[in-house]
């Protein structure tokens, strides 16, 4: 009994060693934990080594079948944030309102210089509409490109000349639009069966014509005179101007210095500064030349084109019934810068009998009495 308990080992010690090494194992084990956990949180980290990446989060879990769902899309929209104040926006972008044309060019590029001027044809005043379109009722016209340089009423005194005047506007429509003018037609014809009185008639025309349009030039013409050369502009200047300068009638030559008739033209100032024409010329004759004493007496003188330009070709026709020779001209003219002053448009009086608008031209017939007895 003794010998067995002395030869073997008591039970307790068995159970000392396996507590110590249970001890040491958990020891052990929190040392290294110890160290992983300081490892991680940078306590051991060497100075100037870099900063470990940081972790990417983890995605959150997806619900069963999301893979099979999930489909490439357009990103998230950004947030909606408030208003911040700025400058107001800019305006409507709108088309460019048209401003007024340019002045007409001085001379016009359209002229073609020297023409071919006959009457051997008949003339049809539907025709002639036809290929001016342009020109509208009453025989006015104004350039669409550009503006005019001058605002023109062409006078034509008149009576029993129907045939003369479809030559006339069949050749100086398409002159004058040429020309570039703001123009317009006035065919003052006399009424009545008494002495014809040209330069009445031009005075008239004036009158009426202003009533229609502010026309700051006029110029006078027969009916019975076409220009050869569309380069003599039916237009006003710093003097008189005398058109008519070189008629075939005349062998192409002026017949006296100091002829002004046929087709002038003479601003509103200098038409009104001589008092306009005289009212008592009755019968041919002698009014053109108490016009031309009267812008001397005003002093002013007669600007012309050369002869070429200046030529025109008249129709030949017999004297007008009631437009003889004037027995007083000689007389008159001899006493303009007595009567100048009384007799013209301060004493101009008439009748208007009838106003016609025509496609081509104004009519107007008027009553202008007769000669004193």
């Amino acid at each position: 009994m003794k010998a067995a308990q002395g030869g073997g080992a008591l039970p307790g010690t068995s159970l000392q060693r396996a507590c110590r090494l249970l001890v040491f194992a958990c020891a052990l084990h929190l040392s290294a934990t110890l160290l992983y956990y300081l490892a991680g949180s940078g306590a051991l980290r060497p100075p100037g080594s870099p900063e470990p990446p940081p972790r990417s989060p983890e995605p959150p879990p997806r619900s069963p079948g999301a893979a099979s769902r999930s489909q490439p899309g357009p990103p998230p929209p950004p947030p909606v944030t408030s208003a911040q104040p700025g400058p107001p926006p800019p305006p409507p972008v709108t088309s460019a309102q048209p401003g007024p044309p340019p002045d007409c060019p001085d001379p016009s590029p359209l002229l073609v210089g020297a023409l071919h001027v006959e009457f051997s044809q008949p003339v049809n005043l539907e025709e002639v509409e036809k290929i001016n379109p342009e020109v509208r009722e009453g025989g006015r016209y104004a350039p669409k490109d550009c503006k005019a340089l001058q605002k023109v009423a062409i006078i034509i005194p008149f009576r029993n000349r129907d045939e003369h005047l479809k030559y006339w506007l069949y050749y100086l429509h398409p002159i004058l639009q040429r020309q570039q003018l703001d123009y317009g037609v006035y065919v003052i014809n006399q009424g009545g069966d008494e002495t014809f009185n040209r330069a009445k008639l031009l005075n008239v025309g004036f009158e009426e014509a202003l009533k229609e349009y502010d026309y700051d030039c006029f110029v006078f013409s027969d009916v019975d005179l076409i220009p050869m050369d569309d380069r003599n502009i039916y237009k006003c200047y710093s003097q008189p101007r005398h058109l008519s300068v070189s008629m075939d009638k005349f062998g192409f030559r002026l017949p006296y210095n100091q002829y002004f008739g046929g087709v002038s033209a003479l601003s509103k100032e200098q038409f009104v500064k001589i008092n306009g024409f005289p009212n008592n010329y009755w019968g041919w004759g002698g009014e053109d030349d108490d016009i031309y004493n009267r812008l001397a007496f005003k002093g002013m003188r007669i600007s012309r084109p050369d002869a070429v330009i200046g030529k025109c070709r008249m129709i030949r026709h017999p004297r007008d019934r009631k437009n003889e020779p004037n027995p007083q001209r000689f007389d008159r003219i001899a006493h303009t810068r007595e009567t100048m002053n009384s007799d013209g448009l301060n004493t101009l009086s008439y009748k208007v009998v009838k106003t016609d608008k025509y496609p081509l031209y104004t009519k107007i017939t008027v009553d202008v009495g007769s000669p004193k007895k």
